[in-house]
């Protein structure tokens, strides 16, 4: 397994030095990927081109993700532009992380229809995939149609689909290169998740799909008080439908139950059953008691 960060938005006066300076210590502490989400702050793919190409040429080669970009806003092949560019920034470092958001934030905030978003999905998909290849796209779908071929440099990069439910879940083994996950305890993974999108990929002929796995983690001798203050700072996902259903299949109350919290040897163990439920890249939010969290989550970065 795989690790990887969760990389916090500024919130300085110079957001791209300070990211900039995240991911090189990122990429110096031995994580093999950073991830930068997109809500309401930077764009996740400008800032990762800006920031990522940035980072002095003698870091080593860390993967950059989005966790993750919205796709209604924007039309696949618009999405597929920019995302080339910033891939070509990154000298091919770019995981681009998709999902449909929420439905309060899609019809509430930005004024779209959520309806049947699994169809929006597959229709995304159906454009988006091959015009990050380089390839002509004459496409008609229900709600998505396209007919052109980009000339961007940066063609090629893993797609990966925020899929909890099935039909997403199915997209993302068939057609994409896999899922980013938040919210996700072992169990679920292990029961719900990796057979669904392992299923999907091999009936598709395709290799077993990457499992990009993100939670709350803190490294603590007060576990108790660690997942209180989970609950606290991470609240608003136990109340997103999409996030309680997999909170409601881990047997989960609130984040705080899911989140990676315990002293060294606890937290080792929460990471094992993780790479056994068959997460292939664990992404670690820290949120509290950051310097021991960091130096252990260093340690297991580096084998």
């Amino acid at each position: 397994m795989r690790f990887g960060l969760m990389l916090n938005e500024p919130t300085g006066p110079e957001p791209f030095a300070d990211l900039r300076a995240a991911i090189g210590r990122a990429a110096d502490d031995g994580f093999t990927s950073a991830w930068l989400s997109n809500i309401f702050g930077l764009d996740a793919l400008t800032a990762l081109a800006v920031a990522g190409s940035q980072v002095p040429g003698d870091k080593p080669g860390i993967e950059l993700g989005t966790a993750v970009v919205p796709t209604y806003p924007r039309h696949p092949a618009a999405l597929a532009q920019q995302a080339m560019t910033t891939n070509a920034a990154l000298g091919g470092r770019l995981a681009l992380g998709i999902g449909t958001s929420h439905k309060v934030v899609i019809e509430q905030m930005f004024g779209y229809s959520f309806d049947k978003p699994a169809r929006h999905m597959k229709e995304y998909l159906d454009i988006l995939i091959p015009a990050t290849r380089g390839e002509h796209v004459k496409y008609t779908g229900e709600t998505l149609r396209a007919n052109l071929g980009l000339t961007a440099p940066g063609a090629g990069m893993p797609i990966l689909l925020a899929a909890l439910a099935p039909r997403m879940l199915k997209l993302a083994g068939a057609v994409a290169d896999g899922t980013v996950l938040w919210m996700t305890g072992p169990r679920t993974v292990a029961e719900h998740v990796a057979p669904a999108i392992t299923a999907a990929a091999a009936a598709a002929g395709r290799k077993p799909p990457r499992i990009v796995c993100a939670l709350p983690v803190c490294v603590t001798d007060d576990p108790d008080r660690a997942r209180a203050r989970a609950n606290e700072i991470f609240s608003v996902y136990g109340q997103l439908p999409s996030y309680r259903a997999m909170l409601d299949k881990e047997g989960a109350g609130g984040p705080g139950d899911v989140a990676v919290v315990g002293d060294e040897d606890s937290v080792r163990a929460q990471l094992d059953e993780l790479a056994g439920a068959g997460v292939t890249d664990f992404v670690a939010s820290e949120y509290a008691e950051r310097e021991r969290t960091r130096a252990f989550l260093t340690g297991a970065s580096r084998g």
